[in-house]
């Protein structure tokens, strides 16, 4: 009994910790920036007055296929965004790469909220500028951002939403790693893309890796299934979370560019 009640004592105690410091084995921002050339700083300031700044990628070539906003997944910055940046750019899209609050310079503390109202303000200064056609924006979440983008398309519709990596819930992707200590209930930020992509009803692109450890490919796939617009899933074969097949690989790229290119033609 005595072995049992330490066992047991010990499970709380790491759940009090997990729920303590769940938001630090969530979010792992990189706020150093290099120098880079060849971007624009944009600024914007959120609704709860915070001021953030992202970077602006000129499309390749005179016309634009549209612009593409790119919402980071929960490691990082922008700065590790610019070769998947590049790609798109060089097919043609304008890039909008968003840094969240405590990423990448910008000030604040992440959350699910905040993530939110960050999305919400670098998409309304996006639309706001004069060489962006706001019918043609795509949202391209990775893996955390997939959730941000999906929580965002709810309120402000994109052309095409792109999902890499998503997950059907942050609680169920914690069980997948911390199985004897995740109890959903006392999880903060949820990210319930399960429940909100059955709400829209927009074209949907869905981008996977086989070899997913971080995600299993089989939450991707049941997000994929229950969008119920326009969709179309892609998986590369073996591709882990990280890697650069699935972070900006030409499998990737020239999916994006030609399920863009039909949805926009079929209007």
């Amino acid at each position: 009994m005595r072995a049992v009640g330490l066992v047991l004592a010990g499970i709380v105690t790491v759940s009090v910790l997990l729920w303590v410091f769940q938001r630090r084995l969530v979010y792992f921002p990189t706020r150093a920036l290099p120098e880079v050339a060849g971007v624009e700083e944009v600024a914007y300031t959120t609704e709860d007055g915070l001021e953030a700044v992202g970077w602006f990628v000129p499309p390749v070539g005179p016309e634009a296929r549209g612009t593409v906003v790119v919402f980071n997944g929960n490691a990082g910055n922008r700065a590790h965004r610019l070769p998947l940046a590049e790609g798109l750019a060089a097919r043609g899209f304008g890039v909008f790469l968003v840094d969240y609050r405590g990423f990448g310079g910008n000030g604040g503390s992440p959350s699910e909220e905040g993530l939110a109202a960050d999305a919400r303000a670098a998409v309304g200064a996006l639309v706001a500028r004069p060489d962006v056609d706001p019918g043609r924006v795509v949202y391209f979440g990775e893996s955390l951002g997939a959730a941000v983008a999906l929580g965002l398309a709810l309120e402000r519709e994109p052309a095409v939403l792109v999902l890499r990596s998503p997950f059907t819930s942050l609680p169920e992707v914690a069980r997948v790693h911390y199985p004897f200590l995740v109890v959903p209930g006392l999880v903060r930020d949820r990210y319930p893309n399960l429940e909100r992509i059955r709400r829209v009803d927009i074209p949907v692109l869905v981008v996977a890796g086989s070899g997913d450890r971080i995600v299993p490919v089989e939450q991707s796939r049941a997000v994929y299934e229950a969008a119920s617009g326009p969709r179309r899933m892609v998986v590369i074969e073996g591709a882990d979370h990280n890697d650069p097949a699935l972070a900006w690989g030409p499998a990737v790229l020239d999916a994006v560019a030609s399920f863009v290119d039909e949805v926009v033609s079929g209007r």
